[in-house]
């Protein structure tokens, strides 16, 4: 399993908050647009952008049942490491969730 890591800057309340919500799919979106600039938040709304595309796929039977499931989990374990200041990398698709995010600023030009 993936290792947590510390910030090296402390997060603020307001960080880890905004950092918790991007894992509310959607809303990953909103805190990407409103706190781009805060390292902290953006790492987490990348993730948790690419959990929101992942649970897209609940509507094909078994395979994406089960991404859905593993998205929800990945989800809650984001929102506790991020409400504790800690930046946990999703296992095996960390790179890709930042490459997403990013391509998403670019692409919506936040």
């Amino acid at each position: 399993m993936a290792q947590a890591k510390k910030v090296s800057t402390k997060p603020s309340q307001d960080e880890k908050i905004w950092g918790a919500i991007s894992y509310f799919w959607i809303l990953s979106l909103v805190a990407l647009a409103a706190r781009k600039k805060s390292e902290y938040v953006r790492f987490h709304a990348n993730q948790g952008f690419l959990l929101f595309v992942a649970s897209l796929f609940w509507w094909i039977p078994i395979i994406g049942w089960i991404l859905s499931i593993v998205s929800v989990i990945a989800a809650i374990v984001g929102i506790v490491k991020s409400l504790q200041g800690e930046k946990w990398e999703l296992p095996g698709v960390a790179g890709v969730a930042a490459k997403a995010g990013e391509w998403f600023v670019k692409t919506v030009k936040l």
